[in-house]
């Protein structure tokens, strides 16, 4: 199973696997998964690098100390949005820390969610739009790269190269035709079925998810 392929789509299973802290190869699988997310989200917060690594650490850790509550307790939600929470919550330290110079704060001493909310209503984004709005974005464009991987696998490379120079990259029909050495037809019939494929494997990954 390739990065791409486990981005996003936690299955229900490997949360439970998780609950062993000792099992080395489902951690690594979940931080390979989930690690770009949360430090992308940390970064369009307007957090600096290595403030977004640090934000990165925390909720991995948090996920670690409290995935048994996940496990048994349903009225938690989706794993997407109790793992976006506790990601705010990570940022939110993060802010606080630059607020008070010199005094780190462990993730089990952080301020009270009022605090938490007061600072994340602070925080700059620059989308122009909320934390929230930013995690979706994230989660979207990597569902997508996460199902495109599965259909690159299942068509023939010649359809798929098609399919990415005319659908994805965007050149014109006659370019692709030229580019390429095909004729309209098949630049038509590729993009068909690549685009039918795609949108059964993100329904398939959304299916997957918590």
């Amino acid at each position: 199973m390739t990065k791409h392929d486990t981005f996003l789509a936690t299955r229900r299973s490997l949360v439970e696997r998780l609950t062993n802290w000792n099992d080395q190869k489902n951690w690594q699988e979940f931080f390979n998964a989930y690690s770009r997310l949360i430090h992308s989200t940390a970064r369009r917060a307007g957090l600096a690098d290595a403030e977004a690594q640090d934000v990165v650490q925390e909720t991995i850790l948090t996920v670690a100390k409290n995935i048994d509550r996940l496990k048994y307790d349903p009225a938690l939600g989706s794993f997407k949005g109790w793992l976006l929470n506790i990601t705010r919550w990570r940022i939110a330290d993060q802010f606080r820390k630059r607020e008070r110079p010199g005094i780190h704060r462990s993730p089990q001493h952080s301020a009270p969610e009022t605090d938490r909310t007061r600072t994340i209503e602070r925080i700059a984004d620059p989308a122009g739009g909320d934390l929230e709005a930013a995690w979706n974005s994230e989660w979207q464009q990597n569902l997508l790269e996460a199902a495109l991987q599965r259909v690159k696998r299942k068509v023939n490379p010649k359809q798929y190269q098609i399919f990415d120079c005319y659908a994805l990259k965007q050149w014109p029909a006659t370019k692709v035709v030229r580019e390429l050495g095909v004729n309209i037809a098949q630049v038509y019939l590729a993009r068909h079925r690549v685009s039918a494929l795609l949108k059964k494997e993100i329904e398939t990954l959304e299916e997957k998810g918590l």
